[in-house]
């Protein structure tokens, strides 16, 4: 569960972001900037990270605050589950990432699909849409929205790429270790649980 601590802080910066984004008014702006800088200040020392790279993160969004989107691919074949091996931290996960600004979600997850792991897909079916913060993962200074979509290979062969380590297919009892920043056992669950009845609608929180 996300501390309230770091919720509180990712709150007081969306207000930040959002006054800078709309206010012109030099003594409004000052006020803005100080509650982005109390919130990186809060975010650091809950952490334990050095405070100038917290605030570097915050300050690399501006407008309205909104949360963060990461699409995760779904992959199988023969009954067995895609996943890659990160290159940062030597761990498996559902291949994905940040959406990128101008593609769809679908799209999205095609190209990060294709980009980690060497397989062109299909995206056929939307099957959670879920709040990383309710989930369970480690945690992250922004609020993230996890999209992840069934797709099917249409073509490529398995290769890996500047990071990522290996691409391989895994059947629900030889799952190894996962890289929990992006995926969890619970994910992988319903993964099998969608492959299994997909008749079964999207899962939200």
């Amino acid at each position: 569960m996300t501390p309230r601590w770091l919720q509180w802080a990712r709150r007081i910066d969306a207000i930040g972001q959002t006054g800078l984004a709309y206010n012109r008014e030099p003594y409004d702006r000052e006020r803005y900037e100080s509650l982005r800088a109390i919130a990186a200040e809060m975010i650091a020392e809950g952490s334990g990270e050095e405070v100038g790279r917290v605030a570097g993160l915050l300050g690399g969004d501006s407008g309205y605050a909104t949360p963060k989107v990461d699409v995760r691919g779904v992959v199988f074949r023969d009954g067995k589950l895609l996943l890659v091996r990160e290159r940062s931290d030597g761990l498996w996960t559902l291949p994905g990432g940040w959406a990128d600004v101008g593609d769809s979600p679908a799209e999205g997850v095609v190209r990060e699909i294709r980009e980690e792991s060497g397989f062109e897909t299909r995206a056929t079916k939307l099957l959670a849409v879920l709040d990383r913060d309710r989930q369970g993962h480690p945690n992250l200074v922004h609020h993230t929205y996890k999209l992840l979509f069934r797709c099917e290979i249409v073509g490529g062969a398995p290769a890996t790429s500047y990071e990522i380590l290996e691409v391989g297919f895994f059947a629900e009892d030889e799952i190894p270790d996962l890289s929990l920043e992006r995926t969890l056992p619970s994910q992988i669950a319903r993964a099998f649980l969608h492959e299994r009845d997909r008749s079964l609608p999207a899962d939200f929180d």
